[in-house]
């Protein structure tokens, strides 16, 4: 059982990553490429720019999850 989650561990770290590069930075970013570009009037961020935050949130709970299940298991 410890195996599956420091694989899942593996596996959300470069899935983390790989989000947090998308972000828009300072003077745009990866995200641009993906339709970051396009923006409402009433936000002030775009559509997928609120996509990408949340799911990068998401990622980010289940990727501390599963640091504290391993760590539970680790120690058994």
């Amino acid at each position: 059982m410890l195996l599956v989650f420091q694989i899942l561990l593996v596996v959300t770290s470069l899935l983390l990553l790989l989000l947090v590069l998308l972000h828009k930075g300072k003077g745009g970013g990866l995200s641009d490429m993906f339709g970051g570009g396009v923006s409402t009037s009433l936000g002030g961020s775009s559509i997928a720019e609120k996509n990408l935050d949340r799911i990068t949130v998401a990622v980010g709970v289940f990727w501390g999850a599963c640091i504290v299940a391993a760590s539970l298991l680790g120690q058994a």
